[in-house]
């Protein structure tokens, strides 16, 4: 049982990994998330208009009244650029340790290497899971090319900037295929997914350059060879024109997909964080992704930040005339839709699936 800390990011970019959380988690049961200005308020409700339970509370105090059952972790929720804690976060994280909550903690900061959280967690019995720590440098994987060996396709689900939606969006198609009969799994390629459950993957963002294409690779031979799924999706990150995000190219190279479905915001004018750069256009990014690997995007995914239902179908319209290449957004339209992308370009995986659950 976790709660989810999140202070003042929740539903924002930055509380990407608690958005994700809410939504689907495998591995915790998310029973409150931390975030004061929406104290009172259901986390479902607030994110995507759904209830779901999950209560917003003031602080930890607040959560660990109205969680139920009592929790044993606190994850932390925030997903900053720095990928640091701020002083004040600090002494939240060192808060919950005293209460006897794990931690779980996804950020570039590395809590089991730090004297004064390693003190923490051996005086109060707790554990602390750094998601984004790489394997031993010994034990990294150099690409090998037996990526060629992987006989069923991937699809990547990539994007034109980061926290934009690619995670959510490969759940979703992932779940969508399994429940059709489909045998999809999802690779996860950052700390969300992983924290979510993926069984398959590394946070690629913390692996050094010279292993990130054969850590990626290792992991989709691994799924294929213990899972034997009809077709692996693999998370993106960052975006392949993105200023400083460049995880998509070893996305590309390391799992070499056969199809990539591309995540877009419509109504984002400059790349987040960086607003002296300007969103490159779907038809730039698919471009450049297919100029730079051989692969073909089949679809593209919309992010409905900013956007009323009529407008997103007009830009689904617009986007699936423009481009020649279907379009939908893969939280408030019909999944069917993202399955038709898949077997458009897959018919193999539409008539070899047994019948679809109902």
């Amino acid at each position: 049982m976790a709660v989810v800390y999140c202070e003042g990011n929740f539903g924002e970019i930055d509380g990407k990994t608690a958005n994700g959380l809410v939504r689907n988690s495998e591995r915790y049961e998310i029973v409150a998330v931390v975030d004061s200005r929406l104290a009172g308020r259901d986390a479902g409700k607030v994110l995507d208009g759904v209830a779901n339970g999950i209560p917003l509370c003031r602080d930890l105090d607040d959560a660990m009244t109205l969680a139920d059952p009592t929790p044993d972790l606190f994850i932390v929720g925030v997903a900053p650029t720095s990928g640091l804690l701020s002083s004040i976060e600090r002494g939240v994280l060192l808060d919950a340790m005293s209460r006897g909550l794990n931690l779980v903690n996804g950020l570039h900061e590395f809590l089991n290497d730090d004297p004064e959280f390693a003190a923490a967690a051996a005086i109060n019995n707790v554990e602390i899971t750094d998601v984004r720590r790489p394997r031993a440098k010994v034990d990294l994987r150099m690409f090998t090319g037996r990526i060629l060996e992987v006989e069923c396709p991937r699809i990547a689900v990539l994007g034109t900037d980061g926290a934009i939606g690619k995670r959510t969006t490969a759940t979703i198609l992932t779940r969508a295929l399994n429940n059709h009969g489909v045998k999809a799994v999802l690779v996860g390629t950052g700390q969300t997914s992983l924290i979510q459950g993926a069984r398959h993957g590394a946070a690629l963002d913390a692996v050094p350059a010279q292993f990130v294409t054969g850590e990626l690779e290792a992991a989709v031979i691994e799924a294929s060879e213990i899972e034997c799924p009809d077709v692996i999706i693999v998370e993106g990150q960052g975006a392949l024109s993105h200023p400083t995000y460049l995880s998509s190219t070893a996305i590309l190279r390391g799992s070499r997909p056969a199809a990539v479905i591309l995540q877009h915001a419509p109504t984002r004018m400059a790349i987040s964080d960086f607003p002296a750069f300007p969103m490159p256009t779907p038809a730039s990014e698919i471009n450049l992704i297919e100029t730079f690997a051989d692969t073909k995007v089949i679809g593209l995914t919309i992010n409905h930040e900013n956007m009323t239902d009529s407008e997103v179908t007009a830009a689904i319209t617009m986007y699936e005339l423009e481009l020649g290449i279907p379009a939908t957004d893969a939280l408030t339209r019909p999944t069917d839709r993202l399955l038709d992308m898949v077997f458009a370009a897959f018919p193999e995986l539409e008539e070899t699936a047994p019948v679809a659950a109902t």
